[in-house]
């Protein structure tokens, strides 16, 4: 099923702790058309290991404030340069709870979760 940000948010707030929220925010990333190497990017494809993706997210909801994490990841499809590749959504109490959460959870996703294929411009 095709998410977006909207159908994340709206979904957070049905959450029976919604209530306790400040704050919730959103990661939108895309595939840029450069590699932190420099090298010209056409696209990519990510592959999701979906237990360790279940871990991660059970661990990170555990974090101070924390009421609630969705994730939605464009995976095993060829992607092109602009196109949405994981939106991630932290909801919480505090501003300070929900930054350290969003960096922590993005990280290890990005880290334990996610595979990437680059495909390059010769």
């Amino acid at each position: 099923m095709e998410r977006n940000i909207a159908d994340l948010i709206d979904e957070i707030k049905q959450h029976p702790d919604y209530s306790k929220a400040g704050m919730i925010l959103c990661h939108n990333g895309v595939v840029r058309k450069t590699s932190r190497e420099g090298d010209v990017v056409s696209g990519l494809k990510i592959r999701v290991d979906h237990d360790r993706l279940k871990q991660v997210l059970e661990d990170q909801k555990q974090m101070p404030g924390i009421i609630d994490i969705l994730i939605h990841i464009f995976e095993e499809r060829d992607l092109v340069v602009g196109d949405d590749v994981m939106y991630l959504l932290v909801a919480g109490d505090i501003r300070e709870n929900v930054l350290a959460c969003m960096a922590d959870t993005l990280n290890r996703v990005k880290k334990e979760v996610t595979f990437k294929t680059q495909f390059f411009i010769d």
